[in-house]
């Protein structure tokens, strides 16, 4: 293989999408999804991207990506953690139960930390690659009708610290990228809303992301333009990390 492979989970809409063919032009893109297949196929036929379904949550399916990868390709050049979920239902901090917690926390946490463990490995072995994790500004901002996603969000963004020690000695930085109020279907209950806080002021940028700005953040790390910067933060969030008085 001449090109770079990239493995996109949850690549089949949104934020995933956009950097699935952000990619596709220097790539060889194994992109995964879950559910929409339709959507999956249009990736396909757009971008010439291989795709596989895949429930991150699930140690099998996460054994099955990691093989069909290695033995397709013979190597995985860059892992993006694109993939997650948020609550069927927000639910108050006081009330939420647990079923929501596991599922949450199952495919928004333990699904990517153990596939960086398998593509982690699969790096070391071949001498090279890159990590990017995507969380978001959930991570540290808190919403109390949306506990478990911002659990999840705050212990993926340590899980991506803690890949960037121990793999940075061997040369493959490990990256997070915080969005933050980004246009996708997962928040199209809520868009209206947000626009309406963005005007008020909630991003100094006065407007919503586009999942192509996030695209443009994991170009940069996929290019080798932030190499020596292992276990750096992105914000791609319109300034809204920022603090002001």
């Amino acid at each position: 293989m001449s090109r770079p492979v990239a493995i996109i989970t949850g690549a089949s809409r949104g934020i995933g999408r956009a950097i699935a063919e952000e990619l596709a032009a220097t790539h060889q893109v194994l992109a995964t999804y879950k559910g929409r297949r339709d959507m999956a196929e249009s990736l396909r036929e757009a971008t010439g991207a291989a795709i596989l379904q895949s429930d991150i949550a699930s140690a099998a399916d996460r054994a099955a990506l990691i093989e069909f990868a290695t033995a397709t390709y013979g190597r995985i050049d860059l892992l993006v953690n694109n993939a997650g979920v948020t609550q069927r239902v927000r639910a108050d901090v006081l009330e939420a139960g647990e079923e929501s917690f596991d599922e949450i926390l199952a495919t928004n946490l333990k699904g990517p930390h153990f596939l960086t463990q398998a593509a982690g490995n699969v790096m070391l072995r071949q001498g090279s690659g890159r990590i990017v994790y995507i969380t978001s500004v959930s991570a540290y901002a808190a919403s109390v009708n949306r506990a478990e996603y911002c659990i999840s969000k705050a212990g993926l963004s340590m899980s991506a610290l803690l890949f960037a020690q121990r793999l940075a000695p061997h040369g493959i930085p490990v990256f997070e990228i915080r969005p933050g109020v980004i246009r996708t279907d997962m928040i199209t209950t809520v868009e209206k809303l947000y626009e309406e806080r963005i005007a008020g002021g909630l991003v100094p940028q006065r407007r919503m992301g586009e999942g192509t700005d996030v695209a443009r953040a994991v170009r940069a790390i996929a290019d080798g333009l932030l190499d020596y910067a292992a276990g750096q933060v992105l914000n791609v969030d319109g300034g809204f990390h920022m603090r002001g008085l």
